[in-house]
C-alpha cells in the first residue's frame, strides 16, 4: 500500500502529513528532500527510543543527513520545564543552531515537549513530528499546540508552532499497548461525535477492522481524522473559536485526568469526558437522550470507561475545572453535543447540572 498525503494549508506555514506503511524508513529521504535542517535532534522517550530510534536515525543515516538521540523518562510526570530546560542544555552543549533541527518521535508528550522546544530554543528552529501511537496520529501531532503541565493543570505552559511536516507510519501501532491504542481511539471517536456524522457510522461498521489493525480500515481512519483536524486548524489556528470544538470531551477529561495524578492516560480520561459532556448537554435541553446513547454505546464497544472513578476527589476535579487554560474570565467552557457530528459551545451551564455529572460515578 502507497502512502496518502494530508496537506495542512496555513499559506507559507503549509506543511504535509504523510500517512502509510513502512513511512519511518523514508523519513531521511523526506528529510534530506525537503532541506529543512542540516542536523537533527531526535527527541524521544525511554521506551520508543529503543524501538524506534535507531531505525531513524539509520533512515537519516542514509540520506546523508547528520542526527543525535535524546530522550527523557516516558510518562505525563516528565512533561514539565524541568525536562525543556535539560533539553535545551543538552542541545546548546551538543552545539546545535539556528541551522538544525528537532524531530518529534513518540506520542502526545514527546510531541508536545519537543514542539514546545523548538519554539523556544533559539527562538525557534524547525521541527518534524513523528507520531508512533494513535493518539498522537490522529491528534496532537497535527496543528501546532506544543506545551507541557504545571501542578495546577495540563499544557498551562505552551506555544502554538507549528511543524514543518507530519509523518505517520501505521506499522508502529502493531507495537502500541493495548490501553495506548485504546485511548488513541477515545481521539479518533471524538471527530465523529463532534464533527462527522458519517465517520462516526464508519468507526461502527468497520471495529472489527479498526481493532485487528487492517490497514484497508487503519489508513482512512487516520486520515480522515488528519482531514478534520487540518481543516478546523486551516480556519482557527490559536483556537480564537471554532478551535473549541476539538476539545469536544477534554474540558472535563483533563480535570479527570489531572484529578488521577495522571495515572489515567489521556484518551480513557477523554472518553470520560465525553460521556460526561453528553451527559450535561441532555440535562441541559441540548441534547436528546438518544445522543448520549450512541456516544456510550461507540465507547463501550471500543472498551472505553464512560463514567468518573468513584475514587477520584471531586473537588480537586473541580479546581482543574477551574484552571482549565482555556477559560476566560473564570468562566469554563464546554462543548457540548447537539446531535452526532454536531456540537455546541457554551458556558452557560447551570451548577447544578454539573454537580450532578461530577457527582455521578
Amino acid at each position: 500500500m502507497g502512502t496518502e498525503t494530508v496537506q495542512v494549508g496555513l499559506g507559507e506555514r503549509s506543511y504535509p502529513i504523510v500517512i502509510g506503511s513502512g513511512v519511518l524508513d523514508t523519513v531521511g529521504a523526506r528529510l534530506a528532500e525537503a532541506r529543512i535542517g542540516r542536523r537533527w535532534a531526535i527527541i524521544t522517550d525511554d521506551v520508543v527510543g529503543p524501538l524506534y530510534g535507531g531505525r531513524v536515525a539509520e533512515s537519516l543515516g542514509a540520506a546523508g543527513i547528520d542526527c543525535e538521540l535524546f530522550t527523557f523518562a516516558h510518562g505525563e510526570a516528565s512533561k514539565h520545564l524541568a525536562t525543556i530546560e535539560r533539553l535545551a542544555s543538552d542541545l546548546a552543549e551538543r552545539g546545535f543552531d539556528r541551522g538544525d533541527a528537532i524531530l518529534a518521535l513518540g506520542g502526545g508528550v514527546a510531541g508536545d515537549m519537543a514542539g514546545f522546544l523548538a519554539s523556544i530554543y533559539l527562538r525557534g528552529i524547525p521541527f518534524v513530528q513523528v507520531p508512533t501511537s494513535l493518539l498522537a496520529q490522529v491528534d496532537s501531532s497535527v496543528g501546532g499546540k506544543t506545551g507541557v503541565d504545571l501542578a495546577q493543570g495540563k499544557n498551562l505552559v505552551g506555544t502554538f508552532y507549528q511543524p514543518r511536516a507530519v509523518f505517520i507510519d501505521t506499522d508502529v501501532l502493531r507495537t502500541l499497548p493495548g490501553e495506548e491504542f485504546r485511548g488513541g481511539m477515545a481521539e479518533v471517536i471524538k471527530y465523529g461525535a463532534s464533527i462527522d456524522a458519517d465517520f462516526f457510522a464508519f468507526l461502527e461498521r468497520e471495529r472489527p477492522a479498526i481493532e485487528a489493525l487492517d490497514p484497508a480500515a487503519i489508513v482512512p481512519m487516520i486520515r480522515r481524522c488528519c482531514e478534520l483536524k487540518a481543516g478546523v486548524v486551516e480556519r482557527d489556528e490559536r483556537e480564537g473559536g471554532l478551535r473549541r470544538i476539538l476539545n469536544f470531551g477534554h474540558t472535563i477529561g483533563h480535570a479527570v485526568e489531572a484529578a488521577s495524578g495522571y495515572h489515567l492516560i489521556h484518551g480513557l480520561a477523554v472518553a470520560i469526558g465525553m460521556r460526561a459532556v453528553a451527559e450535561l448537554a441532555r440535562r441541559s435541553g441540548v441534547a436528546e437522550p438518544e445522543v448520549v446513547a450512541a456516544i456510550t454505546r461507540m465507547l463501550e464497544a471500543y472498551k472505553l470507561p464512560t463514567v468518573i472513578p468513584a475514587d477520584l476527589d471531586r473537588a480537586r476535579i473541580r479546581r482543574y475545572l477551574q484552571a482549565d487554560k482555556k477559560s476566560i474570565g473564570g468562566r469554563v467552557f464546554f462543548v457540548l453535543p447537539e446531535a452526532i457530528g454536531r456540537v455546541r459551545i457554551t458556558d452557560q451551564i447551570d451548577p447544578a447540572d454539573l454537580e450532578a455529572v461530577l457527582a455521578a460515578s
